[in-house]
């Protein structure tokens, strides 16, 4: 785990005078998370955003609406299968597992942040033995670290699947469940506690073009864009696209049906015959003490918010979590919030954490009146976190510490180098 973090509302490490400053670009998980990581190791953060979470039904951002369960890659929602993204995601999630699981085991904190460990059970239309890649997956994450998994066909009875539905193995593990709404409050307080300062502005253009005339306006030693699919403009980077998802949210209370506890998937790359596309998923995740999301669905490059409960690819979804578990019929809709759809922010190439590789040219007329705290160099100072998917909430702290090395490099004007599966793989 991540040794330099402090739970505590001040930092782990103060800031002293000659401490860097920071700008992070961004108002997610994947923002907050850093510039929580960036203040307990003493550097001044700055955070800027367009927008913040907020808590209406129409308005919110991507790192609320997420389902928010923890998973080893890929999530259940696929596309993540690039070696590169592969590689880093499984150390990254296990960083961000062992956190929210130590913040999880203390009530106060527990209760604060909305984190909580529940199990999570996924199933499977085949003994996994049939399923050589479902198979690999699951011998990775009994060896991973993560507690109380058990393999067990038994599940599919004990969490009363339906026969109907066609599965025929299963196994659980201990992950951490997250009530969004609540933990991006909390982290928001935390990393304001801890010295942060907010600027609610937008940004519209590329980061690198403006990096000069940010870095003068804020003082900023360094930039972090952890702005999700606004990557496509403010990193000029056009391998982002968005996944659309959706969520019904149901009363979970007990009264309607046998209250949920536990986390039930099937993932799009384990894909069940007969129950829709391979972008139709199970998904039903615990999201708080009375409410239950039902999903779901991984539609990709669709850019617009403009589902309903009565498209049909949602009427598919709950249908869908009926079959599944039959005793869902009985569930009555959420009346605040019934419904949630958000675009889940996906690159084409891997989730993208390493500095801009662009070089400056210093002569340019552009930058002439600017001034930066420091001497213009060639070499950028930004540093890119981006593109997680639907796994913001899994890779945070893992990002987010590999991000601190970065800015590191940064600081100190190192030459950037491209993501890589290992140190040999860098050129």
């Amino acid at each position: 785990m991540e040794k330099n973090i402090s739970f505590k509302p001040a930092p782990f490490i103060n800031p002293i005078e000659s401490s860097p400053n920071i700008l992070v670009v961004g108002g997610g998980v994947t923002a907050l998370v850093t510039s929580w990581l960036l203040l307990d190791r003493g550097y001044n953060v700055t955070i800027l955003s367009k927008e913040w979470a907020s808590y209406t039904s129409k308005i919110r951002l991507t790192s609320q609406i997420a389902g928010a369960l923890w998973e080893f890659p890929p999530a259940v929602c696929g596309q993540h299968t690039d070696p590169i993204s592969l590689h880093h995601s499984k150390r990254w999630c296990m960083m961000a597992y062992k956190i929210w699981d130590a913040i999880a085991a203390d009530p106060e904190l527990a209760s604060a942040s909305g984190v909580r460990m529940k199990y999570s059970a996924f199933f499977f239309p085949k003994p996994l033995e049939a399923d050589e890649v479902q198979l690999d997956k699951m011998k990775e994450i009994q060896e991973s670290g993560v507690r109380g998994f058990r393999r067990d066909p038994g599940l599919i009875q004990k969490y009363s699947i339906s026969t109907e539905y066609g599965v025929e193995d299963a196994y659980e593990l201990l992950a951490p469940v997250i009530d969004t709404d609540h933990a991006m409050s909390w982290l928001m307080k935390l990393v304001e506690s801890k010295g942060a300062k907010f600027v609610t502005e937008s940004i519209n253009r590329d980061l690198f073009d403006c990096e000069y005339e940010l870095r003068g306006r804020f003082k900023a030693d360094a930039i972090v864009n952890a702005t999700g699919l606004a990557g496509f403009d403010l990193a000029n980077d056009n391998s982002c696209y968005p996944i659309r998802g959706g969520l019904i949210r149901v009363i979970n209370d007990g009264k309607y049906f046998p209250k949920v506890e536990s986390a039930l998937s099937i993932s799009a790359d384990a894909h069940h015959a007969g129950h829709g596309s391979s972008d139709e998923i199970i998904f039903i995740i615990p999201r708080n003490d009375n409410t239950l999301l039902l999903g779901g669905i991984s539609q990709s490059h669709k850019w617009n918010l403009d589902l309903t409960l009565d498209s049909p690819i949602i009427q598919r979804m709950r249908e869908r979590c009926e079959i599944f578990l039959p005793p869902l019929k009985n569930a009555l809709l959420d009346p605040e919030y019934p419904f949630a759809q958000g675009l889940r922010p996906f690159r084409q190439r891997n989730v993208r954490v390493e500095r801009e590789l662009r070089q400056h040219n210093n002569s340019s007329s552009s930058d002439a009146n600017i001034h930066c705290t420091e001497p213009k160099t060639a070499t950028s100072r930004i540093i890119h976190s981006y593109g997680h998917g639907g796994a913001g909430w899994s890779l945070s702290f893992g990002c987010a510490s590999d991000v601190i090395s970065l800015v590191m490099e940064a600081l100190a004007d190192l030459e950037p180098h491209a993501m890589a599966v290992s140190e040999e793989e860098i050129i």
